[in-house]
Formats: structure tokens, sequence, C-alpha cells
């Protein structure tokens, strides 16, 4: 029986099929047709009537009809759904209560140990096979227990939409097959940025969980095997997201070609992304110039300049025109 999310026990659904099925019939025909007893049919078409399932006819002997069920099943499905929908919000509240509570009263709840390289490759993919939104990554040189293009768990999270956004520090570019492996994720929508130099790896999972090795790694770092940290909710996990997005603001974006080139990998930028008339435009911005005085000074309209400043925008990274001039000092655009 399938009836039950409506309401609709499985003996009274039973009997709604038929109605649906014969059209119309008196509770003889039922019990008939069914092989129950006339008194156990009757309670039933009583009870089908209550849920506005069935009406009947003031003939005797009383025939019974099914209402349709766009009518009778689709709204009490609805009403289903939406307390289900409330039940599993609620749910979902006190387990969090709950994980708080215990997280408090237990530190283990917080910062879990993990050993080893296949543990540690286990963790990354679980935590991006559970992501929802974003995953936050810091990509250092020399691999600790990932090489550069096996992590296949990005691209099938990227594809249901999840967001990526990965600094890869300069010499992570040094290793062999590292600029292919990024211009694949790139292409399959990883916003990707470069920057000098990276304290640590790190991976951020929906701003809740975090990965995190706790000793150097890689063919020049430890020869043991990885140890690294399960960070959970907590001041450190705020730490470390701050941390991230302090180095994210400063790094360069990559930006990948129709050829499959790549720049920004010198984590300096690419000054020759800018034409005579972007400098000069940028520089009239930076100096405090309104957009009105520089598409006069220019002989451009207004239009085209705000449409140069959103490609620059781009070009940096930057959100904002504050951001876009930091961003174009740095790089030496002025």
């Amino acid at each position: 029986m399938t009836l039950e999310a409506a309401g609709v026990t499985g003996a009274e659904e039973t009997v709604y099929r038929l109605l649906v099925a014969v059209g119309r019939a008196s509770a003889q025909d039922v019990a008939d047709r069914l092989g129950l007893a006339h008194a156990e049919t009757g309670q039933l078409l009583t009870a089908l009537a209550a849920k506005g399932l069935v009406s009947q006819n003031d003939v005797l002997p009383r025939q019974y009809r099914a209402t349709p069920p766009d009518v009778a099943l689709l709204p009490r499905i609805k009403r289903s759904a939406e307390a289900l929908d409330l039940a599993r919000a609620e749910a979902a509240g006190l387990l969090e209560t709950y994980r708080t509570t215990l997280r408090r009263q237990d530190s283990s709840q917080l910062i879990e140990v993990i050993t080893g390289a296949e543990a540690l490759r286990q963790h990354l993919r679980q935590i991006q096979d559970g992501a929802r939104d974003e995953l936050l990554w810091f990509c250092k040189a020399q691999y600790v227990a990932m090489p550069s293009g096996t992590n296949r768990a990005e691209y099938e999270a990227l594809a249901r939409g999840v967001r990526y956004r990965v600094l890869y520090e300069k010499a992570f570019f040094d290793d062999e097959g590292a600029v292919d492996n990024v211009v694949e994720g790139v292409r399959a929508g990883e916003i990707a940025r470069a920057v000098p130099h990276l304290p640590l790896r790190l991976a951020v999972a929906d701003r809740a969980i975090a990965v995190c090795p706790l000793v150097p790694g890689g063919p020049n770092g430890n020869p043991d095997e990885p140890t690294a940290a399960l960070v959970r909710d907590s001041n450190l996990l705020a730490a470390l997201i701050a941390l991230f997005e302090r180095y994210w603001e400063d790094a360069v974006p990559l930006v990948v070609d129709d050829t499959g080139s790549v720049t920004g990998t010198d984590a300096a930028g690419a000054p020759d992304l800018l034409s005579a008339t972007d400098r000069r435009l940028l520089s009239l911005l930076v100096a405090g110039v309104a957009d009105k005085a520089i598409a006069s000074q220019m002989g451009l309209s207004r239009r085209t300049v705000q449409r140069h400043v959103q490609r620059m925008m781009e070009l940096a990274g930057a959100t904002t025109r504050m951001q876009l001039a930091w961003q174009a000092a740095r790089r030496g655009w002025l």
C-alpha cells in the first residue's frame, strides 16, 4: 500500500482503489468484491467519507463514489510533506543542539586526529561528498596524500552546484602535470587564485568542518605517516576560515584562455592584460575622478567606462572599486 503518507490505512486504500476502478458501488457490492464482512465494510466507507475520499447518494441502497484523487489525495499529501519538512527541520535543530552540548563536554568532538594517507584521502573524499555549498582549499606543492589530478570528488561536487575556491601557492605549478590539472578544474567551474606561499594545507567544507595536516608532509616533509586534524565548529575553525579569506583577498586570479594557457601562476598578475585605455582609465579612477569626468576626458561614454571598470575588477578578482585600486597597485598596473 502506498497512501499511508496521506493518512490512509491499507484497508481504506483497498476500498478506495476499488471505487476508483468501478466508479460507484454499494456497501454490499464492496463487501462482496473484497470478501469483507458487511460491518467492516461500513466502517471503512465511513472512515473514507470522513477523510473526504468518498461520497454517497441519498437513494437506498446508498451508492458510494470515489472522490477524484487530485481533489482527495494531493492536498493531504502536500500537508503531510509540509509536516515532514517541519519535523525534519526540528530534528536538524535538535541534532545541532545535541552536537553543541557534546562538543562543550567532550573536546574530542571538536578535533579528531587522522593518521595515515589512506585515512586522510577517505576523509577528504567524505567532506566533499557531503558538501552542499562551498569548499575552501589551500593547495601547497608536493602532495601529502592526494596527488594533483586524482581528486575526482571535486568534479562530482562541482557538477551538483558546490562552489570551489582554491588557492595555489606558486611552487605548486612546478609539480608535473599541475598546470593541466588546474586548467581542467577551472574549466569545470573551480575559482582559482595563486599566492607566493601558503602557510599550511587546508580543506574546509561548508564552513562547518576542516581537514588540516598537523605536521609537514610531502617528499621533503615528514617521512612518517601523515597526521591531520579534523576540526569541527569551534573558534579554531573560525580562525582557519579567516586565514583562508585573508590569503584569498591578496591572491591573484588564475585565468585560463581558450588555448588552455594559464596566467597568474607566478602569483604576480599579468599587467599585459590591460590595454593603454585601461591603464589611463584606471589611473583616473584611482585619482578619484568620477565616471562622468573620466568619460569626458577620454572621449568615451559612461557605459563604456563602466564596462572597462567591470572587466578590470573581474581580472583583479575585486568586488569593489577600492579593492580594484589596491590590487592594481599590488600588481603594478599603475
